[in-house]
């Protein structure tokens, strides 16, 4: 069964930063699967501002775009105002390299939620379907209940 837990349609492009639709990415849909298992889909055509002076996208980049996935699935599957608050902790991987004006495909998947902090996944793959790079990353989320509770009269 596939739901949303909230409109997130303003942030599909760019998810909201500039500089993801300057590296030439975009977010293209999300979903959320069960309860809390959100998803994004993008796409990634690596523009000159994204490589290096050889044509290959830097990690940075790789980086920018996995956390950005990881971040927009998280943010998919939580319940109204909740949304991630900061990024703990990312390990990024490259195993192949990814060149200007290339065609890749761009996945964040949400591994597990707890009360404070989620786990994501993100992949870039080629039009072979071939891993590029990948990371997991541990997110802090905000709740918004938790600011209600702490400003209500005791």
């Amino acid at each position: 069964m596939t739901q949303r837990a909230k409109d997130m349609d303003r942030w599909l492009g760019d998810g909201g930063m500039s500089l993801i639709g300057t590296v030439g990415a975009a977010f293209t849909a999300y979903g959320v699967e069960g309860e809390d298992l959100g998803w994004v889909d993008g796409a990634f055509t690596p523009t000159p501002e994204a490589c290096n002076p050889h044509g290959i996208v830097q990690a940075g980049v790789h980086g920018l775009l996995l956390d950005a996935a990881m971040n927009f699935a998280i943010n998919a599957a939580l319940p109204g105002r909740d949304r991630t608050r900061a990024t703990l902790e990312m390990k990024i991987e490259t195993m192949r390299p990814a060149l200007k004006g290339g065609s890749y495909a761009l996945r964040g998947e949400v591994v597990r939620m707890a009360r404070q902090v989620a786990y994501g996944e993100a992949s870039v793959r080629d039009d072979a379907g071939d891993l590029v790079s990948r990371a997991t990353g541990t997110f802090l989320l905000h709740r918004a209940e938790a600011d209600t509770a702490e400003r209500a009269p005791s």
